[in-house]
């Protein structure tokens, strides 16, 4: 039964047919992710999963790219139980876990299958949104990258998904040491998205392949998604994500990571700008050397 679209602070939830579509509704904040949006979007996640009529979900955003990423500015305003957590126990370990691990864990175990629709920027942890469904669909347009480590002083997101999107280590590698931007040409060859069609094009595509995908019964599409995700998770996925929050906590409490946010801070720089002026001083280093 097709309902009528539900608005919400930072979210445009759907339902047609089988198909849920979430959409990410911040554009003047390049849909960044702060508290409301991380939650808007795992309690979608929610109902969509214990919805019968609902065989499959499509991740999409609205403004000129899918998600910048976290918010970066005050954490009083953007996580304020980030706030709460390190007043309480001097870091923000349970929270940062409360709000970036279980709900990427929650993308991931939804129990049918899921689209992710990229046009324009996928970053940061926009990229946990954007990788982390079972296809990937991406306009022309659309390009992918982490400048956090580069920008911000972060050893990887709270899930480090890297090593299993790309599971290619030295690609992995470059892509965060360096924060490589990936075009969606290149995405493609990487095996980082399944398709790349003109963005015109985006909405019709993704329509279609979820409408393919809901011709199969719900049952087989549920145990085809657990048998694929079960593999995965074998490998030991599951427990690396969780871990990867403990890095990041560690790295945001060091002295030589808190001198680099201070300086992104003080001087509101983003963290892709921030990863753009390492990568020119890196430029003017070596140039100077020789």
């Amino acid at each position: 039964m097709d309902l009528e679209p539900d608005t919400r602070e930072r979210i445009i939830c759907e339902k047609k047919g089988p198909v849920a579509k979430v959409t990410l509704n911040w554009p003047e904040k390049a849909n960044a992710q702060d508290q409301k949006l991380a939650e808007e979007v795992d309690a979608a996640l929610l109902d969509a999963d214990r919805d019968y009529d609902i065989k499959v979900l499509v991740l999409r955003a609205n403004g000129k790219g899918f998600c910048s990423g976290h918010a970066i500015g005050d954490n009083s305003t953007d996580y304020p139980a980030f706030v709460e957590n390190s007043l309480v126990q001097g870091h923000p370990w349970k929270a940062q876990s409360d709000l970036f691990v279980k709900p990427t864990l929650n993308l991931w175990e939804f129990s049918k299958p899921t689209i992710a629709q990229v046009h324009g920027y996928c970053l940061g942890g926009g990229t946990h949104y954007g990788l982390t469904t079972d296809i990937v669909i991406a306009s022309e347009d659309a390009y992918f990258s982490y400048p956090p480590l580069q920008g911000f002083g972060m050893p990887s997101g709270e899930c480090s998904i890297e090593p299993w999107v790309f599971m290619n280590w030295r690609r992995a590698a470059y892509y965060l040491y360096t924060a490589e931007v990936v075009s969606a040409e290149k995405a493609l060859e990487y095996g980082l998205v399944n398709e790349v069609v003109p963005r015109d094009e985006l909405d019709d595509r993704v329509e279609a392949i979820a409408r393919l995908i809901a011709q199969a019964p719900l049952t087989t599409l549920m145990l085809t998604k657990a048998n694929i995700k079960r593999a995965w998770e074998l490998m030991g996925m599951r427990v690396h994500w969780q871990t990867s929050n403990d890095l990041v906590v560690l790295a945001s409490m060091s002295s030589d990571v808190q001198a680099l946010i201070g300086q992104v801070l003080a001087g509101k720089i983003k963290p892709a700008e921030m990863a753009a002026r390492q990568a020119a001083a890196a430029d003017t280093d070596g140039a100077a050397a020789t």
